[in-house]
């Protein structure tokens, strides 16, 4: 049996660089089989929705695989508030060019809330850093990139998903451009847009707990920004954040200066003054640049995976605890799902389903990761909660081997594996620490009063 349907009509403009750029879109035909069904005439056609490190991603390996894909992003010359820091394993893995960084980051504090300092880069080699970047210095090479092979980007706003009915049938992506309101028929979905996803909405994908990151730039006085040229520094304490952290991360001519909360949201500001107040002689003669605000999922949503949409990086809830890291992530499940689809399909040539992205995405993400993004959440949940365990985390940082620990694993991406004494002596070490921090938060509080 075969199912024809023709494709929607686009402005001018989309219509004149698809024909130039890509062959012109032939009516969705598919013929059904007993398993997958073979597309007739054509390949398998994909919407990937927000055109971040996620979706750029999938789009460039989809369109690298043979996948006929649409790269939606509302606004390509905008930013997110972000940190900006990415993996060593992230610059080889995504081959991402040397120029991109705006610094290296070879030394990192972490302040507690007493102002006991931790120099948290004294087990670094010569070879390892931290990359620092600007999100749109990033996210503009990476969907370039996936322009270059083959995917078509298209600068619009989704405004509306429609969900087919039947197996066979196409979603229908609407969306605005300028004054036009427009649609596309697809055969699926990668939804990366973001924490406050339409896609998402779209599939009842569920709800989940969201911080928020609140980041100013600041351009410094040279002796200051010189300060600052291959160091960050991380700020805990109840008058920065009651569950997050703050941070000053350098970038090419000024600093990121930022703080984030899940449970007082309403305060974020109250929060931001406070990080302002704990470095406010390093940033003395700074003049603010830049504002900027952004939810951030706390963790991985319901579902991920319904019918053949498939949520990605920030939409999926790919941010973890404790560190707040998404880049790397999103980019990575953007990647692995552009992957699964084409092992799926065939490089375009057959139908996916729901089973196909079970499978070939979600299932492997979740045994590649989950164990991390528990561990992590732990990690705030211990460490957090008040002022003492935060000076109990800082006083730990002290230790060599936690350093090396967080190291390794913060720039491969693997869970490292320890030496069992020094984990035992660490354990006993963090139990120690622990209990005598509380009893100084006691003190401290009594003091207050």
């Amino acid at each position: 049996m075969a199912t024809s349907l023709t494709h929607n009509q686009l402005c001018p403009n989309l219509e004149f660089h698809l024909q130039k750029r890509l062959p012109k879109p032939k009516p969705l035909t598919i013929v059904a089989g007993k398993s997958n069904p073979v597309i007739s005439g054509r390949k398998l056609r994909a919407a990937v929705i927000g055109g971040g490190p996620g979706g750029s991603s999938a789009a460039e390996t989809l369109a690298a695989g043979g996948i006929e894909t649409f790269l939606f992003e509302r606004s390509p010359t905008g930013s997110k508030p972000c940190g900006g820091a990415i993996p060593l394993c992230m610059l080889d893995e995504f081959s991402i060019p040397p120029e991109l960084i705006d610094r290296k980051v070879t030394q990192l504090k972490m302040i507690s809330p007493s102002n006991l300092t931790v120099d948290f880069g004294k087990t670094l080699k010569p070879h390892q850093y931290i990359a620092m970047l600007r999100r749109e210095v990033l996210d503009a090479y990476l969907r370039k990139r996936a322009e270059s092979n083959g995917a078509l980007l298209i600068p619009a706003l989704v405004t509306n998903l429609e969900i087919p009915t039947s197996p066979l049938a196409p979603y229908v992506v609407h969306y605005t451009r300028g004054k036009s309101r427009l649609s596309l028929q697809v055969d699926l979905i990668v939804g990366a847009d973001g924490a406050n996803s339409r896609v998402a909405k779209s599939i009842n994908a569920g709800n989940y707990g969201f911080a928020i990151a609140y980041q100013e730039r600041i351009k410094l006085p040279d002796d200051k920004m010189e300060y600052y040229e291959t160091l960050a520094e991380i700020y805990v304490g109840d008058d920065v954040s009651p569950d997050f952290y703050a941070w000053v991360f350098p970038k090419c001519d000024h600093v990121a200066v930022g703080t984030g909360t899940v449970c007082s949201k309403q305060d974020i500001k109250l929060y931001q003054r406070g990080i302002r107040q704990r470095v406010r002689q390093k940033i003395k003669g700074g003049r603010v640049i830049k504002v900027e605000a952004h939810p951030i999922p706390e963790h991985p949503r319901p579902i991920r995976v319904k019918g053949r949409v498939a949520l990605v990086g920030d939409a999926a809830g790919y941010v973890t605890k404790c560190s707040g890291e998404g880049i790397y992530f999103a980019a990575k499940s953007g990647r692995m799902c552009g992957e699964a689809i084409v092992r799926a399909s065939e490089g375009g040539e057959k139908m996916i389903d729901e089973e196909d992205l079970k499978r070939e995405y979600l299932r492997e993400w979740d045994n590649k990761y989950i164990s991390t993004y528990r561990v992590l959440d732990l990690l705030q949940r211990v460490f957090y909660c008040n002022n003492a365990t935060r000076e109990a985390l800082v006083e730990m940082c002290k230790n060599e081997y936690v350093q090396r620990m967080s190291f390794e694993s913060y720039f491969y991406k693997e869970l490292a594996e320890g030496n069992r004494f020094e984990e035992v002596k660490m354990a006993w070490n963090t139990m120690g620490t622990l209990m005598k921090c509380k009893l100084v938060g006691r003190e401290m509080e009594v003091l207050s009063v």
